[in-house]
């Protein structure tokens, strides 16, 4: 896949959207994963939010330009993703299905190169979605679009577009959603004054409400082994975590979340421990 083009549509404001949402969790999870002789990955998942115990095992075997991931929950769901790299060159296909949910096949398509990059997936049914999406541009600077339209329905289930901007210490999108009816705008920078953390703003509008959210966070290294972030919002919901490298490849994250104008709630908190002997 190439390297050096605009990147994903999904990828637009990804760096920004990492940083204020990426790893605050309020759930205790505990994931352990090891590596075979064969070259088979294998990792199990544990997970508990309020009362209710879930957890999956996986598992990921790597030829060359092919992945095959598998991975079976405690509900009994089996999902199957086949990937296929560079085959031909500048591609990727991607193959899932989801069992006893026969009607949940998925089939993928991407093509990665210097100026442009395309995606197409359609569903493996009767009454199948189409999705697809398009940028254009360079690593800098880019403009995408994505839409979904159902067979089943005749119509766009949604349609969106974005912009991105992109310099070394900072980016910055522009994406508007859900049909029209909501615009977001992000920006991320990245401060040395936070020994190579960043911060980060997210503006958020929906039309048919007239309902506007601002989000601003920010990371800290306080080490080469520990991350500090935190977020707040113009709701009060105030959100922090700090993550630490035990040993090569293990963290530990702690989080927590409060509502500022509602001090009665509990607040809530979430653990997280993903090891990799």
């Amino acid at each position: 896949m190439a390297k050096n083009g605009p990147g994903l549509f999904s990828d637009i404001g990804k760096k920004a959207r990492d940083l204020l949402t990426k790893d605050y969790d309020c759930d205790q999870t505990f994931t352990i994963t090891t590596n075979t002789d064969t070259g088979v990955a294998l990792s199990s998942t544990v997970a508990k939010k309020g009362g209710l115990s879930s957890g999956h095992v996986a598992a990921q075997y790597q030829q060359k330009n092919a992945v095959l991931d598998v991975k079976v929950d405690t509900e009994s769901n089996v999902l199957t993703t086949f990937t296929l790299t560079d085959i031909p060159p500048s591609t990727k296909t991607i193959a899932s299905f989801k069992l006893p949910d026969y009607k949940s096949g998925k089939l993928e398509a991407q093509y990665c190169h210097e100026h442009v990059t395309f995606t197409t997936a359609v569903g493996l049914n009767q009454s199948p979605a189409f999705d697809f999406s398009a940028t254009i541009g360079t690593p800098s600077i880019s403009f995408g679009a994505e839409a979904s339209y159902v067979t089943a329905s005749r119509n766009f289930a949604k349609y969106n577009a974005g912009v991105s901007l992109t310099k070394p210490d900072s980016s910055a999108s522009v994406i508007l959603a859900d049909k029209g009816d909501s615009l977001r705008v992000s920006y991320l920078h990245h401060l040395s004054q936070l020994n190579g953390g960043a911060v980060a703003g997210e503006i958020s509008r929906r039309f048919s409400t007239n309902e506007n959210t601002l989000t601003v966070g920010c990371s800290y290294v306080v080490d080469p082994h520990t991350v500090v972030k935190a977020k707040l919002n113009n709701h009060g919901n105030l959100g922090a975590l700090l993550r630490h490298e035990l040993v090569p490849k293990s963290f530990l994250t702690v989080s927590g979340a409060v509502d500022t104008k509602n001090l009665e709630k509990h607040p809530k908190f979430g653990l997280a421990l993903s090891l990799k002997p």
